[in-house]
Order: structure tokens, then sequence, then C-alpha cells
């Protein structure tokens, strides 16, 4: 019993913290960005998640952002499209960003059948992809919404980028699919 206890809190304790991981939602243990590209895009996420909680406290839960390279993904929902106006402007705005990519929809527009398949269809990705030998699932950011699949993250080689939208391509139900892949060779501090 004591065994079982100690297991369940060393499995709460750790799913509360991030270890292993550094802000921007790549694994660093697979990132092939250097550490100080990692600290940057760390750097512009939780600048931009501060600009937009003292434009909103709402977008602080409602509105996740991931910075890679300097390109920023937005996902969440809001209430008006001016809003979803508004925060790609504050994103423009960060310092160093090189491009916005705003997967933000707005509340209303989907009902919870359609979030039920967006969850289904996300989880059957993420699945696949951790099954693969071929690609590193810890690389990428899924997001499904309205069954379009939007797929944000870094990949070793053009095979791995390949196999990843292989995948996304045998999902039941999806409509299209919207990648962010960058090669790891395409990273900006690679360009010499």
């Amino acid at each position: 019993m004591k065994k079982v206890i100690s297991f369940l809190l060393i499995i709460i304790l750790t799913s509360c913290t991030s270890v292993g991981r550094f802000g921007a939602g790549v694994d660093i243990t697979f990132d092939p960005r250097t550490l100080g590209m990692q600290i940057d895009d760390t750097i512009m996420q939780k600048n931009l998640s501060a600009r937009l909680a003292l434009t909103d406290k709402r977008y602080f839960i409602s509105i996740q952002s991931e910075v890679l390279d300097g390109r920023i993904f937005l996902t969440g929902k809001v209430d008006e499209p001016e809003e979803k106006i508004q925060i790609t402007k504050i994103a423009w705005e960060t310092k160093g960003v090189r491009s916005v990519k705003n997967a933000i929809t707005i509340k209303g527009q989907s009902s919870f059948k359609s979030t039920a398949k967006d969850i289904l269809i996300t989880s059957q990705l993420r699945s696949a992809l951790i099954f693969n030998k071929k690609t590193k699932a810890r690389n990428y950011t899924l997001e499904t919404i309205n069954q379009n699949i939007y797929i944000f993250g870094i990949a070793m080689d053009e095979e791995e980028k390949k196999e990843v939208l292989n995948e996304a391509n045998k999902i039941y139900d999806v409509k299209e699919i919207f990648p962010s892949i960058y090669l790891a060779t395409e990273l900006s501090r690679n360009k010499i």
C-alpha cells in the first residue's frame, strides 16, 4: 500500500512540474535548438503571455502560445472576432517575432459533438506519433479545431516531417491539415 501511495505521489508531483521541458513546448532532450534559442523562445513566450494577461485577465487561461525559433503559434477561444485580431496584433508586436500562426476560435462556433471529435482526432494523432518509431512526438504541439489539425513543431529531417504528415492523413474525419513543421536545419541560427 505504501508503494502505491508513493508511486501516485511521484506521478502527481512530476505531472505538475516541467521537468525536462523548457517552456516552449518541446522536450529539451530531443530539441535541436541551441540552449540560447530555447531561452530566447521562452522569453518571447513569457513576454507574450504577460502582455496578453495585462490586456485581459481571461487571456491568461483561454489563450495558449508556443514559440519556436521566433515563430508564434496561438490557440484557444475568445468571445468576439475583434479579440482574435487584437491578440494577433499583440503577438506581432513581440520583440523578435518572425511569424504568427493564429488558430484561435470564436466561442459558440463549435458544438459539443464537434469538440468531442476534435479531442478524439488530437488523441489519435498524438498516439500515432508516440507509437511511430520514426517520429519524436514530444517535438510537436497538436491542436484540432473543427476537424482541422494544426501541427506545430520541429522535425529532425525531411523523413520525420513526411511521417508526421502521413500519420495525420490516416486519421478519419479530418477536414484539413495545417502543418507548421520546421526542419532542424531551417532554424534561424543554424543558417550561417
